[in-house]
């Protein structure tokens, strides 16, 4: 399937060049299988799962109007303006102009903010692209008509967030989402992401995910960084089979309702991800030590309650906790008595399976 199948050179104002505004929530997103690697243009070497989040969201406010000297851009983030965003959104349009050639006739200001805080172990680039990639959307179907159609919005939508970022592509969705082509799942493409939310029993629609701060200051290494190493990385190969049969075996498990298979596979791949990269070269460690604490205590809770309660991590020290609506009650007092010395003050953030976005 060719990259460039949303190309249009049509999509350009002829007559007038309008003004407007639009406004989208779109939220981040956790990955049960994890993408790690991958080789241009954000094409991944592995196909990825995730649950969308419900709290953790990005709104973004994209305003427009006819440019009057070319192309420009301002950002704002949390009402201040931000030169490290405007430039890395200034260089996302620019590459994408050929999806959108009016970028090039418009002058735009966008204000964005978090619905949690910065640097809180939540993909934020997920999160913030997909946001972006809406509006952009939604700027065409208001003046070209060109996606009346949810699933033909949506899914450019999620084309055009993973050339931002390649996580962002399973935002544009809600529930459980899968990014990246596998011969298990119908429909799905290194080119976009596909709902997969019909798939599965509806137990783990109604998960919560409890992340737990263990420390909330920026990463040492960055997550294009790790991909980068998984190029030379002489587990990398193997690695990318076992996420494919990875993806297979979460998806009959969620079908199947079986949480106690859930946790497993769910916890190995979490493992697997960090195991990378303390095998690259250089190697890196980001899981910290209250991390390790935290989860032996997962551990014995799991062994002492038999509640199937698990752990996910993304490339950094925090703990993501997936638990089932039921066990609520009982995982909070859990974290209350057992986890929080373990923690850095901003403490935990609440969060759950949510819809998808929004346009506010």
């Amino acid at each position: 399937m060719s990259d460039h199948i949303f190309d249009n050179p049509n999509l350009r104002f002829k007559d007038y060049i309008p003004s407007g505004k639009t406004t989208w929530q779109s939220p981040s997103n956790i990955a049960l299988v994890k993408y790690w690697g991958k080789k241009p243009v954000q094409i991944p070497m592995n196909p990825s799962i995730s649950f969308t989040l419900k709290n953790s969201y990005t709104e973004t406010t994209v305003e427009y109007k006819p440019a009057e000297n070319g192309f420009d851009l301002q950002f704002f983030f949390e009402g201040k303006r931000n030169e490290t965003f405007e430039d890395k959104t200034k260089k996302f349009f620019k590459n994408i102009i050929s999806v959108f050639p009016f970028i090039n006739q418009l002058t735009f200001t966008i204000r964005s903010k978090n619905s949690f805080p910065h640097s809180a172990g939540i993909a934020s680039s997920a999160s913030g692209m997909s946001a972006l990639a809406l509006a952009l959307c939604d700027i065409e179907n208001t003046h070209f008509n060109t996606l009346k159609a949810d699933n033909d919005f949506f899914k450019k939508a999620s084309y055009v967030a993973r050339l931002g970022s390649g996580s962002a592509s399973r935002s544009v969705y809600g529930g459980l989402t899968v990014w990246g082509k596998s011969e298990f799942i119908p429909g799905s493409s290194n080119l976009y992401a596909v709902a997969v939310t019909d798939y599965v029993h509806p137990d783990f629609l109604q998960y919560r995910d409890t992340i737990l701060l263990v420390d909330s200051s920026e990463k040492k290494v960055s997550s294009r960084a790790g991909h980068a190493l998984m190029k030379t990385n002489i587990f990398a190969k193997v690695r990318f089979e076992q996420a494919k049969q990875n993806l297979k075996r979460l998806m009959d498990i969620m079908k199947a309702g079986d949480r106690q298979a859930f946790v497993k596979q769910v916890e190995s791949e979490a493992l697997t991800l960090h195991a990378m990269m303390m095998t690259s070269t250089p190697y890196y460690l980001l899981i910290k030590p209250n991390t390790l604490q935290i989860i032996n205590k997962i551990f014995e809770f799991r062994n002492d309650t038999k509640i199937p309660v698990c752990f996910t991590l993304d490339a950094g020290p925090n703990v993501h906790l997936l638990y089932g609506r039921y066990d609520e009650e009982a995982v909070n007092r859990f974290i209350s008595l057992e986890i929080k010395p373990f923690l850095s003050k901003k403490g935990v953030i609440q969060d759950y399976v949510g819809k998808g976005p929004e346009k506010k």
